[in-house]
């Protein structure tokens, strides 16, 4: 069975003030998309697939594609606000990408298995790449069945700023009820809030972890149209995809297992973080959860 990683790595990172998928963090100068791949290899992935804006393909390619190549298949694909279906157009004046769920679509032609999509700039720990292929693997023959790993808000959050989180509410059963999308998350001296709402910390966060089957896809494509039917002329309006999996779950046409990670997350919202992450890295190379170099090759 093919299992492929899907790589949302188009984005602009706005806040960071450049391209943070292309930042070294690791000892040995590697960026947090390095170590995606390599917890993905040891969880039995066996493609990766890159969502890219063309304007970074010669940098992305002669850096992380050059470091991994041979040790897993790679494939291309591309994010562009004009790839979008016939019957619309794109609005005068629109610059900004249409979103999270629009990049995945564009791995729609390559994907014939269940597959795991994740942000390019996010660390999510090697526990939550085993238990969502292990999850992927026994529920493959169940087309509606999709899964997603959470992490507790108190693990997620930044001491440099306010971050955005999806809220997880589940069902008795494990199975997602909805994701809430809160903006201007921020702990603070009478606790975290967001706005005049006050939150535990131990609340299960989305951080776009997900794993899919492949007819995922045809309903995206569908959202995507209806997204643009309603908000397309909307020159900031995005497509996201907890958006479509709160339709699908709502509707009844599928089901989400929320599997909780045991594992920490880190990511580099704002620039002051890059130090503090890197310094979590280098205490896990320490500890021996990663090498020194991810990609040294024998002598």
């Amino acid at each position: 069975m093919s299992l492929s990683l899907v790589i949302l790595a188009a984005g602009i990172g706005s806040r960071y003030g450049g391209l943070k998928q292309m930042e070294p963090v690791g000892p040995s100068g590697e960026f947090l998309i390095d170590y995606a791949i390599y917890d993905a290899i040891r969880a039995g992935f066996d493609r990766i697939v890159f969502v890219l804006r063309k304007d970074i393909e010669e940098d992305f390619k002669s850096t992380v594609g050059a470091r991994i190549r041979g040790s897993i298949e790679i494939v291309y694909v591309f994010q562009d606000i004009s790839n979008i279906p016939g019957q619309f157009s794109v609005p005068e004046g629109r610059t900004k990408p249409w979103g999270t769920g629009h990049a995945t679509l564009m791995a729609a032609p390559v994907i014939d298995g269940p597959f795991v999509v994740i942000n390019a700039d996010d660390f999510y720990g090697a526990h939550a790449y085993g238990i969502l292929a292990e999850d992927l693997r026994e529920t493959a023959d169940f087309e509606s069945r999709y899964a997603m790993v959470g992490y507790r808000l108190d693990n997620t959050l930044s001491d440099h700023g306010h971050v955005s989180r999806g809220i997880c509410s589940a069902n008795d059963d494990g199975t997602l009820r909805d994701v809430e999308e809160l903006t201007r998350i921020e702990r603070g001296p009478e606790g975290i809030r967001s706005g005049v709402r006050k939150m535990t910390g131990e609340e299960l966060v989305s951080m776009n972890f997900w794993g899919f089957k492949p007819g995922y896809m045809n309903y995206l494509q569908s959202e995507f149209e209806s997204f643009l039917a309603a908000s397309g002329d909307d020159l900031q309006a995005e497509f996201f995809v907890p958006t479509v999996v709160n339709t699908l779950v709502a509707s009844g046409l599928a089901t989400v297992t929320v599997l909780e990670t045991t594992g920490s997350w880190a990511g580099v919202t704002y620039p002051e973080e890059k130090d503090a992450v890197a310094a979590t890295l280098r205490s896990m190379v320490d500890q021996g959860i990663y090498p020194e170099s991810l990609w040294q090759k024998p002598a």
